[in-house]
């Protein structure tokens, strides 16, 4: 019976809580919904859902899986049960094998299968497992990190089976136990024989050179190396001469040449090498990493001055990029000197700098305007005035949801390295800032789990009141190994820049994770919010001026205040004991936009706890006295409209201070932007602008009613699991379905959609594998449809390779004019 079909009827069998359970682990199987519980067991053994459940399996569960694969023949129905496993796993138990083939049955990875022929009269009382049909294309050529057989590498190898008869004889000349062998086949079953014994190989490998062990360790996780001239010439005859390890493993079979740069070693020679186990590291428990220890006090502090810190670049950043908008490079993403003044405005580093506007864009604190290729800051901007953990949340959440990557800003394009020092070779290329580079579609993933991994750690530490485990990169990617290891090559490349990132965010203090990094990782954003709100300390509203022209700010400033002293001072210094030094040019900005002496020193007065300095007063009052004599301004375009009303409500409107908008005369406006510009921002107001003629710089505006602003926008942590709704409306469709199926459970005379496609897949792949012949129906360019019975020999790309027997030719047949595909077996039945 098909793999398949097999499975439909086990899910079928299955109560609604242990289906519920399924769904909750592979929400894939349900999303689009399946009309039946066929359809159900082809999604669940399509190749890419499959793919998807193992990236989810931790160490064990995989460690079983590929053991159950290796011994197993899905082709034949040869299963094996977990007495079976437990042999070719070192260090396993029956209970523990058993448990975890159940943990895989339930999601539907594994299904029960009859005893093997043969199997004895104790089979009856254990339970036997075969893997769906997909596992083989999903799990790679190398499962369990062990090579292919020597049968299977002189069959795909052409070089190799055509010296694997010499080599054999020249081992059979020098004494190896080895038999003769006349064809390329036979030599590979008498290699394969010699080296299946772990006693004779460590017998052969005390004769080996010095270095033969070592070479052969980095063989002890992947079967696949680099060497260089693998496919040179070695013999075993040079026994007197100085031979390095590779020539000795090469003249002996024990390394098979792939190309010339690559070699592989074969399946016997690796379980040989593990003592004739396929697992010899394996262990239900995770590892226990050594963390460092912190006080929790420390903890809190640091956590809260990061957020603090963050929140206040944040506001300069947001300032800084109204002032002035950051350009965009023609190949996308914004360039070293845009980046070089950000930073010198921010006074932070480049890196620092680079991650704060990736998480500003990513949050939509700014956005990027596609008629000047500016990221601008969008009008009416609600996070300016949230409270300060409403606008840390917001940044969190943003965080998590987003597919980009921050700190791979700085970091070369495609693990590029730049050329050796002698040579003119041009630096490698790096990652820009808000460039496509940095985008990582699994980085929401990755984000949650490194979290969850963190919180595992911690809660696992026991650490007394007080204290909190410091963890490091080295830690958490040794339990993302662990827990999901065929996604460690994606931790790997991430886990440093997310952990930095978790610390400016306060998801991290000192090493250890914080309270907040807690909530956030158990799904908890509102417990997060409250103690935030509880322990950071509320922004000040006062600063302290002094005689010699400056402003300290005692601790962290609201936002408005510091926007204001922003446009009158220059900030200096970093922290929240920030320095603002006023200057002739200081004040002459503020002047400039649009304030007099008698505003700001009252703005000085509202605002700071000691008196306004006598040296200051001076300071504003005779550069406000020599400003303004002659006003010089620039526009770029000029709005005219007959309706006064207009122009007076358009001046006020916040939306359109991007435009720069001054009146200079009852009916006329002049605008810092471009006509086109202009216009649409306008028509974004509601309003229904006109240029006058090409080439013009007069907009004509016309009065339409406005239209409301979009309202806040909304982020929050990509959703894995499904609505209980959706879930039980699936369950009655496929018991509906299934009360109205045949009671005698006959097979339907044909499946259709994505059934049949993975029914006809699995067909065609296990008759390649056993060279059978297959029936099809297939459809010509006429619309004909009629039988053939032929041999497929490969499927790729949509297209299926056959032999013809009868007419003795080989035709490549596209997939999609197939119907239905039948063993030419089952149809003689």
């Amino acid at each position: 019976m098909s793999l398949i079909r097999a499975l439909s009827k086990d899910l079928e069998a299955r109560s609604d809580e242990s289906l519920r359970a399924l769904f909750a682990a592979r929400p894939d199987l349900i999303s689009p919904g399946v009309p039946d519980f066929p359809a159900l067991a082809a999604r669940a053994s399509a190749r890419v859902s499959v793919q998807r459940a193992l990236e989810r399996l931790n160490r064990p569960q995989m460690q079983v899986l590929e053991t159950l694969h290796l011994c197993t023949n899905t082709d034949t129905g040869h299963s094996a049960s977990a007495a079976v496993l437990k042999k070719a796993i070192a260090g396993s138990t029956v209970a523990a094998v058993e448990q975890l083939l159940q943990s895989l049955h339930d999601l539907a990875l594994v299904q029960r299968a009859e005893p093997p022929h043969g199997a004895g009269p104790g089979a009856q009382r254990q339970r036997f497992y075969l893997p769906v049909s997909s596992l083989k294309d999903v799990v790679g050529i190398y499962p369990a990190g062990l090579g292919r057989s020597y049968t299977e590498l002189v069959r795909l190898q052409p070089a190799f089976a055509q010296r694997v008869v010499q080599l054999v004889a020249e081992l059979h000349r020098s004494g190896a136990a080895v038999q003769a062998a006349t064809t390329p086949m036979e030599a590979a079953l008498a290699l394969q024989h010699w080296t299946s014994s772990p006693a004779g190989l460590q017998a052969l490998l005390a004769s080996a050179p010095e270095r033969t062990a070592a070479l052969l360790a980095r063989f002890s996780n992947w079967a696949m190396g680099a060497v260089p001239q693998a496919q040179r010439k070695a013999s075993v005859t040079t026994e007197g001469h100085d031979v390095g390890p590779v020539d000795w493993l090469l003249a002996r079979g024990l390394l098979v040449p792939l190309d010339a740069a690559h070699v592989e070693l074969p399946h016997s020679v690796g379980i040989s090498l593990r003592g004739g186990a396929i697992i010899d590291n394996f262990s239900v428990t995770p590892p226990a990493p050594t963390l460092g220890v912190t006080t929790a006090a420390l903890r809190r502090n640091a956590a809260l001055g990061a957020i603090a810190e963050t929140l206040r670049l944040t506001g300069e950043l947001l300032h800084a990029v109204r002032d002035q908008p950051l350009a965009t490079l023609r190949s996308g993403g914004v360039g070293i000197r845009e980046m070089r003044r950000l930073a010198e405005s921010l006074r932070v580093d480049h890196h620092t700098t680079a991650v704060l506007l990736e998480l500003c864009a990513l949050s939509g604190l700014i956005r990027l305007d596609v008629d000047s290729s500016c990221w601008v800051q969008p009008p009416q901007l609600e996070w300016l005035g949230l409270p300060r953990q409403e606008q840390w949340l917001w940044l969190v959440n943003a965080w998590l949801a987003s597919e980009r990557a921050p700190s791979l800003v700085g970091q070369p394009i495609n693990g590029q390295q730049a050329g050796p020092a002698n040579h003119r070779a041009a630096p490698a290329a790096t990652v820009n800032a808000l460039s496509a580079e940095a985008q990582r579609s699994d980085a929401p993933v990755i984000r949650k789990r490194i979290l969850e991994i963190l919180r595992e750690l911690t809660l696992e530490a026991e650490m007394p009141d007080g204290a909190a485990p410091v963890l490091n990169a080295e830690a958490v990617l040794q339990r993302a190994e662990w827990s999901q290891p065929r996604m460690a090559r994606r931790f790997s490349s991430l886990i440093g820049g997310v952990l930095a990132e978790a610390e400016l965010l306060g998801l991290i203090g000192s090493g250890a994770l914080s309270q907040l990094g807690a909530a956030i990782a158990a799904d908890a954003p509102d417990d997060a919010m409250d103690l935030l709100g509880e322990h950071l300390p509320a922004a000040l509203n006062h600063v302290l001026l002094q005689a010699d022209l400056t402003a300290v700010a005692p601790g962290y400033l609201a936002p408005d205040l510091a926007e204001q002293l922003q446009r009158m001072a220059d900030a200096e210094g970093q922290g929240p004991a920030t320095t603002y030094r006023f200057s002739v040019e200081s004040i002459r900005r503020a002047l400039d936009s649009g304030q007099d002496a008698a505003a700001i020193l009252d703005f000085l007065r509202q605002h700071s706890a000691t008196a306004v300095p006598q040296p200051l007063q001076y300071l504003v009052e005779d550069t406000a006295a020599r400003h303004g004599k002659l006003r010089v301004g620039a526009a770029a375009s000029f709005v005219q409209s007959d309706d006064e009303a207009a122009l007076s409500e358009l001046c006020r409107e916040a939306a359109a201070s991007s435009l720069g908008l001054v009146r200079i005369a009852p009916t006329v406006l002049v605008s810092m932007a471009s006509p086109r510009q202009t216009a649409l921002v306008l028509r974004g107001l509601g309003l229904s602008p006109a240029v006058e003629e090409a080439g013009s710089a007069v907009v004509r505006l016309n009065r339409t009613p406005p239209v409301p602003g979009n309202g806040r926008p909304v982020y929050s942590a990509p959703r894995t699991a499904l609505p209980d709704a959706d879930v039980t409306a699936q369950l009655a469709v496929l018991r509906n379905h299934a009360d109205h199926a045949s009671p005698n459970g006959s097979r339907p005379a044909a499946a259709g959609g994505e059934e049949a496609t993975q029914l006809g897949l699995e067909t065609l792949h296990k008759a390649i594998r056993l060279r059978q012949k297959v029936v099809m129906n297939v459809v010509d360019s006429l619309g004909n449809a009629k039988l053939e019975t032929v041999v497929p020999v490969s499927v790729a790309g949509g297209r299926v390779r056959v032999f013809d027997p009868a007419k003795d030719t080989e035709r490549v047949l596209s997939i999609h004019r197939i119907i239905d595909i039948e063993a030419a077996e089952e149809m003689q039945q």
